[in-house]
């Protein structure tokens, strides 16, 4: 049997799984231990189950490691693709503009509202071709 492993605490983006690894052994009712390759040697092989996924053998689900760049501190980062919606809320004193993301290896349905200010700092040519959605 194999299974894919959760990667990564990214704060409000979506979660994220690598793998798929095959399942050596279940280690009571809860975890299990992974076969895991060379480069997450650093890795303890034990996951929780909330950690783990049963592989359904769809190819578009699985993300290999080589593609994520797995950095020496076990982290990687988010590359956004598409801004894909625009909104502005109004508080009692301002405006806040958040715009939605679709990040690298994510599905449409796991883009995720970010602060346009915050957006811009970051991907400022996004900005200045137009591309954004009113």
């Amino acid at each position: 049997m194999k299974g894919i492993m959760r990667f990564g605490n990214k704060g409000k983006l979506s979660t994220q799984y690598i793998g798929p690894y095959k399942i050596s052994k279940r280690i009571g009712n809860v975890a299990y231990e992974l076969e895991l390759p060379q480069e997450l040697a650093a890795v303890h092989p034990i996951f929780h189950i909330s950690m783990l996924k049963k592989c359904m053998d769809d190819p578009s689900f699985i993300i290999p490691t080589e593609d994520i760049g797995i950095k020496d501190s076990l982290s990687y980062k988010e590359i956004l693709v598409q801004i894909l919606d625009r909104q502005v809320r109004k508080l009692r004193t301002k405006e806040v503009t958040s715009v939605e993301v679709l990040w690298r290896n994510q599905f449409v349905e796991e883009a995720t509202w970010e602060s346009e200010e915050d957006m811009k700092k970051i991907y400022p040519h996004l900005f200045e071709s137009g591309e954004i959605p009113n």
